[in-house]
């Protein structure tokens, strides 16, 4: 999530998000240039979206990351309370005899950073890809309820 909303498809910008260590770049969706058109189009990845959302019983990253397989794809934990998600899609060899069209689909390099909560259980993460999406599982601590005990009043 940015700092301050982008006007250019972010849906979920929030710019109150505390957990956010995004820093706002207002030419990052201009070019200026003379870069080829192609060129512009592969860094999609290193903008890579992941979605965070908080349940009673953890804090779950959903990152869309196609044609990526677990190999490619690096979970840790930096320190102390930063999840770090990084990876990179490797560009498709070019052979002289091809003659390419277009080129949409993202290669390069992606790296995203979350701080985590205090109620995050550090030692207790786990991680899965399937079809694609990478999701990222950080349990909660339990908040106990305090016992409450009745007393009778006399008099």
């Amino acid at each position: 999530m940015s700092l301050i909303p982008s006007f250019f498809g972010s849906r979920r910008s929030n710019i109150f998000d505390p957990f956010s260590l995004e820093i706002w770049d207002p030419f990052k969706d201009f070019s200026l240039s003379s870069e080829p058109q192609f060129a512009r189009e592969t860094s999609a990845l290193v903008n890579t979206r992941v979605d965070w959302k908080e349940t009673p019983e953890a804090h779950v990253f959903k990152a869309d990351l196609p044609g990526l397989n677990k190999e490619e794809v690096k979970v840790e934990v930096e320190d102390d309370r930063v999840l770090q998600i990084s990876g990179e899609r490797k560009v498709e060899k070019e052979e002289k005899k091809d003659t390419w069209h277009r080129v949409e689909r993202s290669s390069g390099k992606f790296l995203r950073k979350f701080r985590l909560p205090e109620n995050a259980k550090m030692d207790q993460i786990k991680a899965s890809m399937e079809n694609g999406v990478l999701t990222v599982t950080v349990p909660k601590v339990e908040v106990k309820k305090p016992d409450v005990k009745a007393i009778e009043i006399s008099g």
